[in-house]
């Protein structure tokens, strides 16, 4: 089996600790409505970039980067929003962050690169 790149790896790290999270919202803050809008756009990250892996052109490859890049800009104001409404604590929101951040990154320079060449 081939192995996996950086950003795929990370995406479904992030996924799973995004899964975690909503559990933890469902079942000890009773929260149903953000946890939802956080569990679709931060598992859509990586499920878009398996997409793109598997893409059948460049442009396709590009556009689920593209869509991935858009969904954790997405998640990302949803960590925002859950760590100002107190449904999760500073530090939990600091280190989903810097998870997202570092996705974003990765995601932005694949997307200019491939634009590049």
């Amino acid at each position: 089996m081939p192995a996996k790149n950086i950003v795929q790896l990370k995406s479904y790290a992030f996924s799973v600790r995004i899964v975690k999270l909503y559990q933890f919202l469902c079942d000890n803050k009773k929260e149903y409505t953000l946890s939802k809008q956080i569990l679709r756009s931060g598992t859509s990250i990586g499920a878009n970039i398996e997409e793109a892996i598997g893409g059948i052109s460049k442009k396709d490859f590009i556009a689920k980067c593209s869509i991935s890049y858009k969904e954790a800009r997405e998640t990302h104001y949803w960590i925002r929003l859950l760590k100002d409404t107190d449904y999760i604590d500073v530090k939990m929101a600091e280190s989903l962050l810097v998870d997202c951040d570092e996705l974003l990154k990765l995601l932005f320079s694949i997307i200019r690169s491939s634009r590049k060449n």
